[in-house]
Formats: structure tokens, sequence, C-alpha cells
């Protein structure tokens, strides 16, 4: 199998302050894989790291093989809800079509072919009656749902998605997560940031689980066990896995 992350010795902080330290680990083409950890662990850190939207202080990140910068046109990205301008002007459709882009080349516009695989995405997290409405105007799942088509409509090899499920509906979240598998069933490979531990083993068959350090990474059968858990979430589980200690 080919390897799509490869992440060697990755250290990273935040004004002197360490987010991330020696972080090693590999995943493989066609995964569906949770980034997972307690609140300040570095998840979304490491995700933006991948794509090199922050700075590394030491390490290696390989995107199949490469630099993200030469494969920036294969890799998708589904930010935080709450990191989006919502106010922002723009249609469902022609936030849909930016997906497009990467793909059309300097100076060039959407043709009437990129419009229809824009409508086709829309069709596919089922969104295609909303191609006139403002972003602004849907509800929180909705607009999770047209993020994502964006995100097909690039047609890459990866994708990374950080905190898809906060804010939707459960409509939403048993749509999004489907496509999802569907997408890791086809061969590409999918990386969340997840906080919702009770879903885990059911959304992923790998998790990494990080407390600023690398915990563990594996399969789920292998990460998903208190004894590890709890290297990460220390004193918050009971021995009955996900349920929260309230003292």
């Amino acid at each position: 199998m080919t390897t799509a992350i490869a992440v060697n010795d990755l250290f990273v902080s935040y004004n002197g302050n360490e987010a991330l330290r020696n972080v090693t680990f590999a995943v493989e083409e066609g995964n569906l894989v949770g980034i997972i950890g307690p609140n300040g662990a570095g998840k979304s850190t490491l995700l933006k790291v991948l794509l090199n939207l922050i700075k590394k202080d030491t390490g290696k990140v390989e995107i199949l093989g490469k630099s993200i910068k030469e494969m920036k046109t294969k890799v998708a990205y589904v930010p935080q809800r709450s990191n989006i301008d919502w106010d922002f002007p723009i249609t469902v459709m022609d936030t849909v079509l930016i997906g497009t882009y990467p793909n059309l080349g300097i100076f060039k516009r959407p043709k009437k072919e990129h419009k229809d695989w824009a409508l086709e995405c829309l069709k596919k997290v089922g969104m295609a009656d909303f191609g006139n409405r403002q972003i602004g105007e849907l509800s929180g799942g909705q607009q999770q749902r047209v993020f994502l088509a964006r995100a097909l409509a690039q047609k890459p090899e990866m994708y990374f998605l950080d905190e898809p499920f906060v804010g939707v509906d459960v409509t939403s979240e048993e749509k999004i997560i489907s496509i999802l598998k569907e997408l890791r069933d086809s061969g590409k490979t999918v990386v969340v940031v997840h906080h919702d531990l009770s879903k885990a083993s059911d959304y992923f068959n790998e998790l990494i689980l990080l407390n600023k350090e690398l915990i563990e990474h594996g399969i789920v059968e292998k990460v998903f066990q208190p004894a590890v858990l709890n290297k990460a979430y220390t004193n918050q589980f009971s021995p009955i896995l996900g349920t929260e200690v309230t003292s």
C-alpha cells in the first residue's frame, strides 16, 4: 500500500509554548482516520501543520511522498465552521464552484461542465435545491454539507476535516459520515479531527490519539481501549469506556 501521510519528529510551538512534541506516525492510503484527544491536545494544530497552514518548528511532513506544496491540488480541507465568515455574500453554488478552481488554471473561469459537476456534488450531499441560497441563510448542518460538497468538487486524493460534526443536526451528521466512508471505500484517505468518543469506533477504522504528543496510533481496536485512552484523558473516564467521571 502507498503511504498517504508520513510525519517524523514533529515539534510545533506558539510564541514559545509547546503545542506538539516528537510526533511520528504514518497513514496508508484508503483509511478514514480520526484524530482524538482532550481539549488543548493539539488536534487541530496537527491537521493544520499537515496542510502547511501552521509552520512547524522541526520535523518532516510528507503527503503521498511529497511536500504539501507539491500536492496542494490533491488535498481538500474543510475548516471548522467557527473559522468561516458566514456573512460573506456568496451563494451555495458559487461556494461549491470554488472547489473546482485548483484544477482550472490561472485566470480561467468555470465552464458549464464545472457547474454541472458542482451540481452533482450538491446532489451528493443532499443540497441541490439550495444552490441559489446565500450560504449564511443555511443551518449549521446544511453549511457543513455545502463545504463538503466544495471539497468533493475539487476531486482530491485526500480530505482533511476539522471538527465537521460540531453544531450539525443528526441528518447532516449521518449524511456526512456516510459520504466519508464511501470515499474511504473508494480508496481515498480521509482525516478528521473529532471530539465525540462515543462515536469514534463507529466512524473510523484508524485513530490518532494525541495529548501534545502521540499517545497511540493504529486500528480502532488497538487505540480504543480504556488503558490507552486514559493516557491522554487522565482520570476523565470510568472503566466503562467513554463514560465520563463526574467527581
